[in-house]
């Protein structure tokens, strides 16, 4: 093994240089044959005698099991159903028992062990327990495997194996993956079956208990590749790459071969470290394996060089694309999902869908999910609707992934009317119209088991977990609410998945208590748990709550991951703790071994710049190992108009052009930033460019859900039908804050016009219009909810607050970055935002 103190690419390095040159390829990973009759299988001839041989049905039963054909399985057993033979042979019942297990058809399988009352012996049971444990039906495989105790059998390696896979719930690994420890020790199979210790470390690894899945690879006399490999993939998925990194060296050191499976696993947890050297090592070692016509490899390589955010990655990620031998709808996505990952490239992911479908290969739900999140990147509508079209056509619309990018491309395109729809259509498909009010009558609550039977695979914990996610894109908390109400109603208010779409849905909906209850009922909490309870918190304007979690969360023992320090950098951003925020940036590395992403280094500069450290966040920009991205520099850029900066302004405004010419925003931002110091000329010059570049400004869209309606307003919007009714409230309003100290902020009007012309432009803002709908329409004693697609404008903050001590309303007012609560004249933000 190396030396801990040896950095991975270095030790990696040593260990690939002893290797012996031309390394023969490995066998090509398992594929399950297609599921039709197989010439190479013995016909039914062999069983056209009236009185068949035993071992010829047993032989044909077991080709069919290997084949995973039904169909012939079933042939067969008619065939035998007119003998004596399933009634007097148990090696012929076993294999039909085995066929139906292998081929998933478990009712079928429990109606022959059911039958075999004179015949069952070891085999019988333990056939019987792998199928239910593989089928979803682990607790019935636990009780099955006592009754086998109880009649006196003996375990053998394949029935601790079945008892081992039965207890991958957390429930059941909690109530009995400790007697499975126990048979095995008991029975000798410690250290000594391979079999054994894999399904051993499987048990442990996906209950989260790590370490005691490497005390039985530790304690395994003999390890094969298949061992090294299910450890070393158990470590990737519970985020400890290093610990895969450290025991793939030592595998390469024992002079064992690594296989396809081995090195997709170590091309992931490369990804998550961030180590282009180490990155480049595997790709070598690929080669000189013979592995580059893997499908699965060489997709991981695409996905790994897109994810190392160096200058070349998506070149790099090309070629390994061309050179694969073939391309399918795996290895599109793959390089379809990079260029969309890392961000400024959505064009190209979008003109790589014309040559895959050049291709005749038809995009997948993960594909066109990947595409649909290009579009909202861009706010390209008109792509975004092709797609939809497309989608439609191929009938996978409704698979939530898919939805909830429909959902999210025309929210964040600000077609909310759209986005609604599409929900209604993903609500309605899943768990079904019947059962959507939840308010219904007393006989139509006590027929809804029989409705969550005949739902079927449609409802299920990842329905559940898809819809609040997709609810919470489009601000539809009555929605989430009902959804969380038919979740307990279905069974499933223990899921963890579920709960923590809940802890998410209410936050991001404004109801901060009810994340906070949602998240102390769940019964033990995993890294998303926390994460998106500190999200929320940050949001809120709760930082120190936020933070207060986030060491409670290390206390307890749950490693934060890259996503969590977002969060926590984000909740220092919002209230200008530069200094814990600086020393959190340090933590995630030196602590945590977490390479920061660009997300991390654009929470710096937020905090950085929004603190007024416009010159040290450009110092920070310079400094950074990697090319900052776009929204780095418009993140500077903003808070050059907050500090009036207007030299950083300039290069910041540059920098986003040269990234991004398509977006308008730089232009506006440095108009806003030009205007705000008189310079008139120049804003003049900046519309001119816009008008030529055929660019104009992103509409500033709020909305609130009133009743089963989404109402949408926009700067003088008037085509609402309550209009009147709304501008004569709103004039009203405006008179009365006045009186206790209103001012209207005319400052932030970048026209050259009179005050009286500025304060009537004021008096339009979306966000002015919603509240104004919100006091005619909701109930005296519920807050008003807004939700807004852009930052609140200065003035309409200001107004609002002295609004909510006006009238005594709270308004909850989500915008595009963070929530304000405001009551009795005050906000959560401190007015730090």
């Amino acid at each position: 093994m190396p030396s801990p103190s040896l950095p991975a690419g270095a030790a990696m390095a040593s260990t690939l240089a002893g290797l012996p040159p031309g390394l023969p390829p490995s066998s090509p990973p398992f594929q399950t044959p297609h599921r039709h009759f197989n010439p190479r299988i013995p016909n039914l001839q062999a069983l056209s005698s009236e009185n068949p041989s035993a071992s010829a049905a047993a032989s044909l039963l077991a080709a069919a099991a290997r084949a995973g054909d039904l169909r012939l399985g079933r042939a067969l057993h008619r065939r035998l159903l007119g003998t004596e033979i399933l009634d007097t042979d148990a090696l012929v019942a076993n294999s039909l028992l085995t066929m139906y297990s292998k081929c998933g058809h478990v009712s079928a399988a429990r109606r022959v062990f059911d039958g075999m009352r004179g015949l069952r012996d070891l085999v019988s049971w333990t056939a019987m327990a792998f199928c239910l444990a593989r089928n979803g039906a682990e607790q019935e495989a636990l009780l099955l495997l006592g009754e086998m105790l109880e009649s006196g059998l003996r375990p053998n390696a394949f029935t601790l194996c079945a008892a081992a896979r039965a207890c991958f719930p957390g429930e059941l690994f909690r109530l009995s993956g400790g007697a499975v420890l126990g048979f095995v020790l008991k029975t000798g199979f410690w250290g000594t079956d391979v079999s054994v210790g894999c399904a051993l470390i499987d048990m442990f690894a996906r209950n989260g208990d790590l370490v005691a899945a490497r005390k039985v690879f530790d304690g395994l006399v003999e390890r094969t590749v298949v061992v090294w490999t299910l450890m070393i993939t158990r470590y990737v998925q519970g985020g400890c790459a290093g610990k895969a990194v450290e025991l793939f060296l030592g595998m390469l050191e024992d002079g064992f071969e690594p296989d396809g499976y081995t090195m997709s696993s170590m091309i992931s947890a490369c990804a998550e470290q961030g180590s282009l050297r180490f990155g480049q090592q595997l790709h070598s070692l690929v080669l000189r394996l013979g592995l580059v016509s893997d499908t699965c490899v060489s997709c991981g390589l695409v996905d790994m060089y897109t994810k190392l955010q160096m200058e070349q990655s998506m070149e790099c990620a090309r070629k390994v694309f061309k050179r694969m031998p073939t391309h399918n709808v795996m290895s599109w996505t793959a390089l379809i999902s990079g260029y969309v990952q890392c961000g400024a490239q959505e064009n190209s992911a979008i003109e790589l869908l014309c040559e895959m479908l050049n291709e005749s290969i038809e995009p997948n739900h993960i594909t066109y999910s990947s595409l649909l999140k290009a579009c909202a990147n861009l706010s390209d509508q008109d792509s975004g609707r092709q797609i939809h079209a497309r989608v439609m056509k191929t009938s996978i619309g409704n698979v939530n992934v898919v939805g909830n990018a429909l959902v999210s491309m025309y929210a964040e395109s600000g077609c909310m009317e759209e986005a609604r729809k599409v929900f209604d259509q993903l609500y309605e498909s899943n768990i079904l119209s019947t059962s959507s009010d939840i308010g219904g009558t007393e006989s139509s609550n006590a027929s809804w088991s029989s409705q969550i039977e005949s739902m079927g695979v449609g409802v299920s914990t990842f329905t559940f977990a898809s819809l609040l996610s997709a609810a919470t894109t489009v601000g539809l908390p009555t929605k989430g609410q009902q959804l969380h109400a038919l979740s307990i109603k279905a069974g499933f208010e223990s899921d963890k998945g579920i709960s923590n779409s809940l802890v998410s849905m209410y936050s991001r909906c404004g109801y901060l208590d009810d994340a906070c209850r949602a998240f102390d009922e769940m019964d033990d909490h995993n890294v998303i748990s926390w994460t998106s309870v500190i999200s929320g918190l940050a949001k809120h304007g709760h930082a120190e709550r936020a933070l207060s979690l986030f060491h409670d969360m290390i206390l307890s023992g749950v490693k934060p991951n890259d996503v969590t320090y977002i969060a926590v950098l984000s909740a220092c951003s919002h209230v200008g703790l530069v200094k814990e925020g600086k020393e959190y940036f340090r933590s995630m590395q030196k602590d945590h071994g977490l390479v920061p992403r660009m997300e991390h280094y654009s929470c710096m500069v937020d905090l950085l710049a929004r603190s007024g450290l416009v010159q040290e966040a450009l110092d920070f920009i310079n400094e950074m190992p990697c090319k900052a991205d776009a929204l780095i520099w418009k993140t500077l850029l903003g808070a050059c108009r907050t500090y009036d900066n207007i030299e950083i302004g300039k290069i910041a405004a540059n920098h986003v052009i040269d990234l991004e010419p398509r977006d308008p925003a730089p232009y506006v931002l440095l108009s806003n930033l030009y205007a705000h110091g008189g310079l008139w000329d120049e804003v003049a010059r900046i519309r001119s460019l816009m008008r030529h570049k055929n660019l104009s400004k992103e509409t500033g869209l709020s909305w609130m859900h009133v009743g089963n309606t989404i109402h949408e307003f926009r700067a003088g919007d008037t085509g609402h039908p309550q209009a009147q009714e709304i501008y004569a409230k709103l004039s009203a309003l405006i008179r009365e804050i006045k009186d206790i100290g209103y001012v209207p902020d005319t400052s932030i009007v970048l026209h050259d016009m009179s005050d009286e012309l500025k304060e009537e432009c004021l008096l339009q803002h979306s966000e002015k219009i919603a509240v104004a709908f919100g006091l005619i329409t909701t109930s005296p004693t519920k807050p008003i909810r807004i939700f807004k697609n852009l930052r609140v404008c200065a003035d309409c903050h200001s107004a609002i607050k002295y609004i909510s001590k006006s009238t005594g309303r709270e308004v909850i007012l989500r915008d595009s970055n963070r929530f304000h609560r405001m009551k009795d004249g005050k906000c959560s933000c401190r007015e730090y935002w």
